[in-house]
């Protein structure tokens, strides 16, 4: 979940014709939020139009992007604070779905410190009363397979389970390597990991960023290390699908940053010292093992080539990638479970009410979805 890309509301809003209205409901969290779209985003081609594509029992959020709600102190704030509060107003736009980005709140917040067994059963308690499913958390996955380690899974996955989620994973990628080496050393943890979650009932899942989509160094002259210097044109994380057992092992498609990767990672260096184009298709690769991502992060973005990673992120329907075409492309219709997620949410001291503001937007532009 990276913060690299600020993004300035008013100047987002005022580039995609917004009127004033709209302007104040994203920006000072009115009740009454409209409902925006970017065409390219909230219409496929013409005649495509034929359903829902994100079904409502599966239109969820991730709660870091409004983790300054989660960790404000209600005593000091009339916005919606610390997890009970901001269930209820998740529940109230619409949400069904929530994913956990670890289990801490304001200490001030009803509950207190809910990150332990006893806050797991309060959380779950909130949960059923507002009619919300979790799916997931973004935790921690241990990286030496130990005694110590193994017990500390477990207990996680115990918490996993008093609270109802479906899926236990991590927002890091399984190895920061490029290397071939450490990436079979890492799916070997992970196809043990994987098993012993399955014991428990629990699909286990990575998240990605860009990077996880770059190449592989598994090729060519080796360097004074002794390590590959060049690529096959494998990148990491379809190593990592091949590498892992299916039953047991899941991904979590951060839709935006799969596009940043199709930006930025489009060219590697052969054994031969060639020059290769390579150009990625995040809905290509979903479509061919559809079942190996049974979570997305639905994340939208607005195009800049004057960025680095050739996007900003925006709130979903008020960016340019194409998630109608995206969704109709990647096969189990309606299946899987997408988690709106806004790393740039926030709006700080200055704008309180902006992520959850942009909560009301983003999920009426997911309900308005068809192809």
């Amino acid at each position: 979940m990276n913060t690299d890309n600020d993004v300035n509301l008013p100047g987002l809003v005022s580039k995609l014709g917004l009127n004033r209205r709209q302007v104040l409901a994203a920006s000072m969290g009115m009740a009454a939020a409209a409902t925006v779209a970017a065409p390219s985003a909230m219409a496929g081609s013409a005649g495509t139009a034929n359903g829902v594509l994100i079904p409502s029992p599966r239109r969820g959020i991730i709660l870091y992007t409004v983790r300054d709600a989660i960790s404000r102190d209600p005593g000091t704030s009339p916005f919606a604070s610390g997890f009970k509060a901001v269930f209820e107003e998740l529940a109230g736009i619409g949400y069904k779905q929530i994913e956990f980005a670890g289990y801490n709140q304001n200490a001030n917040a009803p509950g207190g410190n809910v990150n332990n067994v006893d806050g797991a059963r309060l959380l779950r308690t909130w949960l059923d009363d507002n009619g919300l499913q979790a799916e997931g958390n973004h935790g921690s996955v241990p990286g030496t397979i130990t005694d110590a380690s193994l017990a500390s899974f477990d207990a996680a996955c115990e918490v996993a389970n008093i609270l109802g989620l479906g899926h236990i994973g991590t927002g890091s990628d399984p190895t920061g390597s490029a290397y071939v080496a450490d990436w079979a050393l890492a799916a070997e943890r992970w196809n043990i990991l994987g098993e012993r979650a399955a014991g428990h009932g629990l699909k286990l899942y990575t998240h990605n960023h860009d990077i996880a989509y770059s190449f592989l160094l598994d090729s060519g002259p080796l360097d004074a290390l002794g390590r590959p210097t060049r690529s096959s044109g494998i990148r990491r994380l379809e190593y990592f699908l091949a590498n892992t057992d299916e039953k047991n092992v899941f991904l979590e498609l951060d839709i935006y940053w799969a596009h940043v990767a199709q930006y930025k990672h489009h060219t590697y260096t052969a054994a031969d010292g060639s020059s290769v184009s390579s150009v990625f298709d995040p809905a290509g690769l979903v479509a061919a093992q559809t079942k190996r991502f049974p979570l997305f992060h639905a994340k939208d973005g607005v195009k800049d080539a004057t960025q680095a990673n050739g996007y900003v992120m925006a709130p979903f329907g008020l960016g340019d990638i194409d998630y109608s075409t995206f969704l109709r492309r990647v096969g189990a219709k309606g299946s899987h479970n997408p988690m709106w997620e806004q790393d740039t949410a926030p709006g700080g001291a200055a704008n309180p009410g902006q992520s959850l503001a942009l909560a009301k937007v983003s999920y009426d532009n997911m309900a308005a979805l068809r192809g």
